[in-house]
């Protein structure tokens, strides 16, 4: 986890006395099932609650006990011993370490979906925002990065709403494929533990038993979990990569918000930069990068090896912290997207009339003329205009083949500009269920 990009919840549910609290409570909440079971005494289990509970577990005793054990588990029970007392001959009965591993990494997974989903939802109210305010403030598509036909720029962000609304879809889901806990001690039969202690677990924490585990939680579970980060990832790039275009010099038709006193280069003081969309970028590649790893983590030597968690110990933390950061991030940006629909205008005028070529081609087909010979006439008149000689419209006027099948009035109606915005309500509703 790299501190510049780093927001303080996220990063604390990766700290190593998170993960020794959980490891606490997963196996306090064991000892229980086993009291109840009457496995081990009461007396034992409550005793493990009320000396482990408020413990000041120590990081830095347990990284000396592992030095010496190299084992982290092992060298957290030794240090929960310590408080406990001689009650802690109960703790971890029947257990494997994958128990108290796998069950608190999913615990620290779901946490740290929570917190995405809530990024999600501002970026989704921010877009909602921009939205509806410029639902029909006129802009040119483009295709190719070439202009198209026109749209508005609240259909800009209305689609990027749509496109976030599957990434919260996605994240809930995978949110609950990997909320499973597994207390089922050595490669997963219940040999040594009662299965009714991990549907006790599972239940405290907030977790579904794992049907079937080998010594491992299945790590399928986990590739789709960090997959769909890979997905939403690219969502973000793929909207800064958008905002970046629309503030190049001759586009603007918006930018980033540039704050007094900001500088934008260290040489040309003019500089207003795109940095924040160009970061988005960055971190969208990293957060992408942590996905193969976890789909190769998928593939275990037989009912266990521990292949993949030298890779998850770095790629979980870094994954969710820089998702969480690029989402916050992203939230901002559009909040704060300095708009300026009078460029779009500018742009939409630029190629003489070129962007309702798509009209008049339809128009002549409904007079009478052929497809062919229609795409002819109006490419015959396109391309002088496209190499800056002359009007569209005018040109259209001044032929004679398309004034056999069209009038002046009829020409003209064919450059309405709000033609193309009849069904904007249509879409906004299919997407926001409102308009």
């Amino acid at each position: 986890m790299i501190p510049r990009y780093t927001r303080p919840e996220m990063a604390s549910i990766w700290e190593p006395l998170t993960r020794f609290k959980i490891w606490f409570e997963i196996e306090a909440h064991a000892a229980t099932a086993q009291a109840e079971l009457g496995v081990i005494p009461k007396s034992a289990a409550e005793t493990i609650w009320a000396r482990g509970k408020d413990a000041a577990f120590d990081v830095a005793r347990i990284d000396e006990i592992e030095r010496e054990v190299k084992h982290d588990v092992i060298a957290f029970l030794t240090h929960l011993a310590e408080f406990v007392g001689p009650e802690s001959r109960f703790v971890h009965q029947g257990m494997t370490s994958s128990d108290v591993l796998d069950t608190c990494f999913n615990v620290q997974l779901v946490r740290a979906a929570d917190l995405l989903i809530a990024d999600v939802d501002k970026v989704l109210a921010a877009l909602k925002k921009q939205a509806f305010e410029h639902k029909v403030t006129p802009s040119i598509g483009r295709s190719h990065g070439i202009h198209a036909e026109p749209v508005t720029f609240g259909l800009k962000m209305a689609y990027a709403y749509a496109e976030f609304s599957r990434a919260r879809e996605r994240l809930v889901t995978a949110r609950r494929e990997v909320a499973t806990c597994a207390i089922s001690g050595s490669v997963g039969t219940f040999a040594h533990i009662d299965p009714r202690v991990e549907e006790h677990v599972a239940k405290a924490l907030g977790l579904e038993v794992e049907p079937v585990s080998t010594q491992v939680i299945p790590r399928d579970r986990h590739a789709m979990y960090f997959a769909t980060l890979g997905v939403i990832a690219s969502s973000v790039e793929r909207l800064a990569t958008e905002f970046r275009h629309l503030q190049r010099t001759e586009v603007l038709e918006a930018e980033e918000f540039f704050s007094e006193g900001q500088k934008g280069s260290s040489s040309m003081p003019h500089k207003r930069n795109p940095v924040l969309n160009e970061n988005l970028t960055g971190l969208s590649r990293m957060v992408r990068a942590y996905v193969m790893p976890a789909m190769e983590n998928v593939v275990l030597w037989h009912e266990r090896d521990i292949s993949h968690s030298s890779a998850e110990r770095m790629l979980a933390p870094d994954a969710t912290v820089t998702l969480d950061f690029a989402l916050s991030r992203l939230a901002g940006v559009i909040e704060k997207l300095v708009v300026y629909p009078e460029n779009m205008l500018a742009n939409l005028d630029r190629l003489g009339g070129l962007i309702h070529s798509q009209r008049l081609l339809t128009a002549l087909t409904q007079k009478g003329c052929s497809r062919e010979e229609s795409y002819k006439l109006v490419q015959r008149n396109a391309m002088p205009v496209w190499r800056g000689e002359g009007d569209f419209q005018t040109l259209l006027k001044a032929d004679a083949d398309v004034k056999k099948y069209m009038t002046d009035a009829e020409i003209d109606e064919q450059f309405d500009l709000d033609y193309h915005f009849e069904h904007i309500d249509t879409i906004f509703r299919r997407v926001f269920g409102e308009t």
